[in-house]
């Protein structure tokens, strides 16, 4: 009986110092402990350090500092599990093979770390540059930033692989013949890239702008992208049209308008005197100069003339422009201009507006006239 309980003592202490892969258990422990303890150190720096640094950015003036500040966290809050791991892993004191299998997931998780912080940065440091857009416009810019996040995470992935073993330029090599053979079959996808290059380049439109491509589609423009540039009809329907199209087509962007134009031809009776229409033209005329909503003769073409002989009516030629580009404060003055002409007309000329009508005149019946009808005398 002594001798099978020494046998199974000996048992158990054969698998406690042997454990795992060699690995003493009772160090297995331990080092999940000081895993643990660091995920505990890692609750309370985010509970304190981070949120003091997070309030500490939001008293700033500036925004920057804040969305940095806010991109930064997550990949900060995963310093203390690399920590943890690699305390842990030291305590172990693992093999050769194993010891070098996880320094290598180490360092791999310090440079995705690494990168994933630089291209959380991105975001907010696309944000600050405001002196650039200027030079590039704001298109342009996240052109750049879109480019320089895939570079970052291209740049990371080749790291990681470097530290696996695995060599990154015979895969560049590779990557190189493959997309060679996809180019010939992604011919769409390229022109629509240099179509978007040509759009953003030549500064056609930005993105909140209004602009009216023919037979396509009219609203406002929400992104540029690579392949595509996503408009918001007034609708609210989104519409993704491919760039090269948009690079091909006749764009008119109505956001860059300096004025509004109010282009009218009003038709008045024929039986409208020229005295009328002297008062109707000298009135509207009046009516326009003496109102701050339009732009002066100065600035840009402003005519009232009497302009033809319609089939029903003689016509003006009303041609002016408001100083506001916005279409509801247009459509406002639009209509007291329209009222203010129908005083004109009616009130202060004293004629009527001309509506299409036919006159038809009868010289004379054909054949003989009928014999007058005489009742017999009684």
């Amino acid at each position: 009986m002594d001798k099978d309980l020494e046998t199974l003592k000996a048992l158990v202490i054969d698998v406690w110092t042997h454990g795992l892969y060699g690995v003493d258990i009772g160090a297995i422990l331990i080092a999940l402990l000081i895993f643990a303890g660091f995920m505990l150190i890692r609750g309370i720096f985010s509970k304190f350090v981070l949120t003091k640094l997070h309030n500490w950015a939001a008293q700033s003036t500036t925004k920057l500092d804040d969305k940095i500040v806010d991109a930064l966290i997550p990949p900060i809050k995963f310093v203390p599990v690399i920590l943890g791991i690699f305390f842990a892993s030291q305590y172990l004191s693992l093999g050769d093979s194993a010891n070098e299998f996880v320094m290598r997931a180490e360092r791999s998780l310090i440079a995705f770390t690494i990168f994933w912080a630089l291209h959380r940065a991105a975001d907010p440091l696309s944000h600050g540059v405001k002196k650039l857009e200027k030079l590039l416009t704001r298109a342009m810019m996240q052109w750049i930033f879109k480019a320089l996040k895939v570079l970052i995470v291209f740049i990371g992935a080749a790291v990681i692989l470097e530290i696996w073993g695995i060599a990154v330029g015979p895969l560049l090599a590779g990557l190189g013949l493959f997309g060679a053979a996809v180019a010939l079959g992604a011919q769409d996808l390229f022109k629509n890239l240099i179509g978007g290059i040509t759009i953003i380049a030549e500064k056609r439109f930005h993105p909140g702008e209004w602009i009216l491509v023919d037979g396509v589609v009219e609203g406002t423009v929400e992104d540029i992208g690579f392949r595509s540039t996503k408009v918001r009809r007034f609708d609210k329907a989104p519409v993704h049209v491919p760039n090269s199209n948009l690079s091909d087509a006749v764009v008119t962007n109505f956001s860059r308008m300096t004025h509004r134009r109010i282009k009218w031809a009003i038709g008045v009776e024929y039986r409208t005197t020229v005295e009328q229409l002297q008062i109707i033209r000298d009135g509207i005329m009046d009516y326009i100069t003496n109102n701050d909503a339009f732009a002066t003769a100065n600035e840009v073409p402003t005519f009232v003339r009497v302009d033809s002989f319609n089939n029903s009516s003689i016509d003006f030629l009303v041609y002016c422009f408001t100083k506001t580009t916005d279409w509801g404060e247009w459509l406002e003055i639009k209509e007291d201009f329209a009222l203010a002409i129908k005083q004109i007309v009616e009130d202060k000329a004293g004629t009527a507006f001309a509506f299409p009508s036919q006159s038809i005149y009868v010289e004379s019946l054909p054949g003989e006239a009928a014999e007058i009808f005489v009742p017999p005398g009684k």
